[in-house]
């Protein structure tokens, strides 16, 4: 009945004048009907992919290739279907099957002419052990999946060397019938042996700075309920997986797509009551709440460090819970069971007023979008509730058996980051000085008077190898503070670095309470006569400092020096990049024909404001 209902709210988005329906393609993606799934792809085939979405947020665009060793059909309805779920508006190309190895390798191939943002590489165990090839002769397996490895190690590099963007590859799980037609134990340990080194082979694959990444099926599969494959479609229709597993790959590798688009999830907000803590704090009393080493205390406590490793990782938690403040805050300073404490968190919201009113209280505190937040919690009224007052938020349902918290916690990849940095490891702490900001700000006379506090220090320099990650990571993940709402690749982001007519600056700030990382980055590639600003991004946890017109002068002094007469910068408003546009125009930058900002050189006055000190290379520019 729940899935033939997501199909009549499916059929309805075809009507005219249909409205919205931001929460359906969430609900579908955790169906397990996939036969369902498949249809509900068909009927969004020609939706307009905003119907879908939130009001005023635009779905990111991503070109996907999925190339595989196998007929792989099946996967591309579904992936279509996770990847609206992501927000992400997808065209997707299949490569024929049976020849992923020529398309990785030639440079004039269709894959490399459709010039894919992500290319998907499907295989299964023939690709690395053929049918035709005799069970038990052990050695030529092992003659054969090194062979094929390093053939397909050469390949995958091809492509990376002469193709486009991010590339991601998969471990193979070994169908159980390979090691059981052996019938000598110690055999099956040696094709175990064997095919597990050919698995390390493909995880090597993942490089620090490379294009490549590597989901480990395999691993993946050995905790998921779907068999490996369907043998009546394998030996009917070739399909080298079953339809769960299908589906299960695809959510993965929209997961993996949400990171490389930059629209993960940074905030995860939980309730406490039987969330965090089993029992009702109100009603149980300190004491008696169930968290410990037996069960289900220990449940919780798997939640709590689950929860703990996000945070030390980047994600922000925070609480939104119908409870004394007064109780929450004894609880978190004296239970000794707890791992998590109060200064783990960001906000706190412990009061008696409505979870989605707490959860708007909390995004505005932290200048976040709400499509940035996950929120937990083991009341179904209240998801529901959230659910339909905020449909950006993602919401997790924590009921049932405390066993499987974890699990549903941490399903679905809605904190998937490509790389993590220096900064994100940071980020609770920079984000608790930026709350101390605020409440001095609260003392100060004058705006004025607490800028000039603050002894603010801006340095600006070329990005380096130690920066660039993190330079491509906040251009991908940047809603606000963005001249386009479009991510540079890392490739295009390290060949503009690299190119003597491109320019990528990063750029740190630091101040009384602390240093706060790299908070924003600038592309620029040479034109003649002119620079263009391709892009320029910056935190949310550093505006309205002033700081963008200071790395905007340091710009400006490089062409002027270059002899350069005008910066312009594209720009392309997404509905969320007011703060981007409102800056271009009080930095002085007017319209042009071609639909870019122009800013003449050189500037009569300086941009950098007076209360800062900034830093460009060897050289300091202070302002008293």
């Amino acid at each position: 009945m729940i899935v033939e209902d997501l199909l009549a709210r499916v059929r309805r988005l075809a009507e005219p004048g249909a409205a919205p329906d931001p929460g359906l393609p969430a609900l579908l993606t955790r169906t397990g009907d996939v036969g369902r799934v498949r249809e509900a792809a068909r009927l969004l085939a020609g939706t307009d992919p905003a119907l879908l979405l939130p009001a005023g947020r635009a779905p990111r665009t991503l070109r996907v290739a999925v190339a595989a060793s196998f007929t792989a059909d099946g996967v591309v309805p579904l992936l279509r279907v996770a990847l609206l779920a992501a927000g992400i508006d997808a065209r997707i190309e299949l490569t024929p099957p049976d020849r992923l190895l020529l398309q990785l390798e030639a440079g004039d191939s269709a894959l490399a002419r459709f010039a894919p943002d992500l290319t998907l590489c499907l295989t299964d165990e023939r690709l690395f052990l053929p049918d035709e090839s005799s069970p038990e002769d052990l050695d030529d397996a092992r003659t054969q999946t090194r062979d094929r490895l390093a053939r397909f190690t050469g390949a995958v590099g091809a492509f990376a060397r002469h193709g486009t963007g991010r590339i991601l590859v998969h471990t193979v799980p070994l169908p159980a019938e390979r090691p059981r037609t052996l019938i000598a134990h110690r055999d099956r340990a040696t094709l175990g042996r064997l095919w597990r080194e050919l698995n390390l082979g493909l995880l090597d694959l993942a490089e620090p700075g490379g294009r490549v990444d590597v989901l480990d099926l395999e691993t993946l599969l050995a905790s998921s309920p779907v068999p490996l494959r369907d043998e009546r479609l394998h030996r009917f229709a070739g399909m080298a997986w079953s339809p769960g597993l299908e589906w299960c790959y695809a959510r993965e590798a929209a997961g993996y797509a949400r990171a490389l688009a930059g629209t993960s999830r940074k905030c995860l907000v939980l309730d406490l009551d039987n969330t965090v803590w089993g029992g009702v704090l109100g009603d149980d009393g300190p004491e008696n709440i169930e968290v410990g080493p037996l069960y289900p205390g220990n449940a919780f406590v798997a939640v709590q460090r689950a929860a703990l490793a996000l945070r030390r990782q980047g994600i922000l938690l925070a609480i939104a819970s119908k409870n004394d403040p007064d109780l929450v805050e004894r609880v978190f300073a004296e239970h000794p069971a707890l791992l998590l404490r109060r200064g783990d968190f960001v906000a706190v919201k412990a009061g008696w007023d409505a979870k989605d009113g707490s959860l708007a209280e909390i995004a505005a505190e932290l200048n976040l979008g709400l499509d940035s937040f996950v929120f937990a919690d083991d009341s179904p009224f209240e998801c529901e509730l959230v659910r339909g007052a905020l449909p950006e938020v993602a919401v997790l349902r924590l009921d049932g058996d405390p066993a499987d918290h974890v699990g549903t916690l941490l399903a679905g990849g809605h904190f998937d980051v490509l790389a993590t940095t220096d900064t994100d490891r940071r980020r609770t702490e920079l984000y608790q000085a930026r709350e101390e900001r605020h409440r001095w700000q609260e003392t100060r006379p004058s705006t004025e008077d607490y800028l000039a506090g603050l002894e603010l220090v801006v340095r600006v320099r070329a990005a380096d190898e130690y920066q660039l990650p993190r330079v491509v990571q906040l251009g991908a993940r940047t809603n606000q503070f963005t001249f386009t709402g479009h991510a540079h690749s890392e490739q295009r982001t390290r060949e503009l670095a690299a190119a003597p007519d491109g320019l990528v600056l990063a750029f740190e700030v630091a101040d009384r309470f602390g240093d706060e990382g790299v908070v924003g980055a600038v592309w620029v590639a040479g034109h003649e006569g002119c620079w263009l600003i391709e892009n320029m991004v910056m935190s949310c946890r550093v505006f309205a400092r002033g700081i963008e017109f200071a790395v905007l002068q340091t710009v400006a002094d490089l062409a002027t020096a270059a002899g350069v007469d005008r910066l312009e910068a594209g720009f392309r408003p997404t509905g969320r990049n007011g703060p981007a546009e409102k800056f271009l125009t009080d930095a002085g930058f007017t319209g042009h024909e071609a639909g870019r900002r122009v800013l003449s050189l050189p500037r009569e006055h300086p941009l950098t404001p007076p209360w800062l000190t900034l830093h460009f290379g060897e050289r300091t520019t202070a302002h008293a």
